[in-house]
């Protein structure tokens, strides 16, 4: 099969199409014919040498597919081939063929071809452990999301307010705020025009959001204290600024407010199962209505991989950037 390797740690160039074995299902397992493949920020964090890959994954990038099962692994009773599926994946996406644990799988939703289920599984996994299952964001709540009109920022906005919250963003740029707004934004900051807590705090008669899900870190964290209100929580899911920050313990305590964060990657099977139980649960109903839907920028041929990952550290993009694999 043809797959795309990292050749070395560098930019997007060390990605190079190679021909490596089919893999084998194993146990829990199921192959699948790739048809598309989401580009995420970590498969660019792998390419640089920042993200070591988990222990027994693939070296090949991509954590998400869509596709085509083609064998079931030994144990495996609720998969056959010829099933159109979407899987998250510890690594392997960048290829014609991969292998993915059966309890990370999820039928593709009906009314979506191959492409947009493919956009699917890195960002609505995120989005649902981390806004609802750790945020424990409830109807009639609010929300800021940070990068409003990245992958996860346009699967958190629809989902949030579909779910009955009110929602809030930031991002870069007159054109990715209105985007941010016609998902569901009440509110859209351009964050190089405006300051986000003035914004919110005028947003909110003062009282600020009850959840902000971040992924800048830096010198974004105090400032995101300041915007939360009473018994609010600041959910980080990456550090785009820095990891290292500095707060006032004072305001944290005055203001009763939780600091939590979590990786996805790492997670065991079992975990990740269990986030996509919930999610075949609460959120394909929503997908099947067309009430939230994944946004795609734009599609690249799996050989194309470099000019992806180009787009994806541009920041140009509104949504995902999906490979095709066939």
């Amino acid at each position: 099969m043809r797959a795309v390797e990292i050749e070395r740690p560098g930019g997007p160039e060390v990605l190079r199409i190679t021909t490596r074995p089919v893999p084998k299902p194993g146990a829990g397992e199921l192959l699948i014919r790739v048809a598309a493949a989401g580009v995420n920020r970590p498969d660019v964090l792998q390419r640089l040498g920042k993200y070591p890959v988990p222990a027994g994954a693939s070296d090949i990038p991509g954590l998400e597919v869509a596709g085509t099962v083609l064998e079931a692994g030994p144990d495996v009773t609720d998969w056959k081939p010829g099933d159109l599926v979407c899987a998250l994946l510890a690594g392997g996406g960048y290829a014609e063929c991969c292998v993915a644990p059966a309890p990370q799988c999820l039928p593709v939703p009906r009314g979506l071809d191959l492409v947009a289920a493919a956009a699917i599984p890195e960002t609505f996994f995120t989005v649902w452990t981390n806004v609802f299952e750790r945020g424990h964001l409830t109807s009639g709540e609010s929300l800021l999301v940070h990068g409003g009109s990245s992958g996860i920022g346009t699967a958190a906005i629809p989902l949030a307010r579909a779910l009955g919250a009110r929602v809030f963003a930031t991002a870069g740029s007159a054109e990715k705020c209105r985007a941010c707004e016609g998902l569901g934004a009440e509110r859209a900051i351009n964050y190089r025009e405006q300051d986000f807590v003035a914004a919110i705090r005028e947003s909110t008669g003062g009282r600020g959001v009850d959840l902000i899900l971040d992924m800048v870190g830096g010198d974004y964290t105090p400032r995101n204290l300041e915007a939360l209100a009473v018994e609010g929580r600041l959910v980080q899911i990456a550090f785009l600024k820095s990891p290292k920050v500095e707060v006032s313990l004072a305001v944290l305590m005055q203001k009763r407010l939780t600091i939590t964060g979590s990786t996805l990657r790492p997670r065991s099977v079992a975990e990740k199962g269990a986030i996509a139980d919930a999610l075949r649960r609460r959120v394909w109903p929503l997908l099947e209505a067309g009430t939230v839907r994944p946004v795609i920028h734009s599609t690249f041929p799996l050989a194309d991989a470099a000019d992806a990952h180009r787009l994806m550290e541009s920041s140009l993009h509104i949504g995902k950037i999906v490979l095709l694999a066939q």
